[in-house]
C-alpha cells in the first residue's frame, strides 16, 4: 500500500525519484525500495514524506484515505 501511494503522489507532482529524494533528504534508490516495498522506509522519512506532500503519515501507510476518514479492516 505505501509503496503505491508513494509513486502515485511523486508521479502527480511529475517528480522523478532522484529529485523526490533530494527534496526529502534520503537516496534515490532507498525511494525506489520503497516504491517496491522492498524496505519500509524510516519513520525521519516517512514524516519529511508526509510534510512534502501534505499528506498525513497515516494516509501514506494506507490507514487512511484522501478525505481523513480511518479505513478499517475487513
Amino acid at each position: 500500500m505505501f509503496g503505491n501511494r508513494l509513486k502515485e503522489l511523486r508521479v502527480e507532482k511529475n517528480l522523478s525519484q532522484a529529485q523526490l529524494a533530494a527534496a526529502i533528504g534520503f537516496s534515490q534508490s532507498n525511494l525506489a525500495k520503497w516504491e517496491r516495498a522492498v524496505h519500509d522506509p524510516p519513520t525521519d522519512a516517512l514524516i519529511a514524506l508526509a510534510k512534502f506532500f501534505d499528506v498525513s503519515v497515516d494516509y501514506l501507510l494506507g490507514l487512511e484515505d484522501e478525505f481523513g476518514n480511518i479505513l478499517r479492516e475487513k
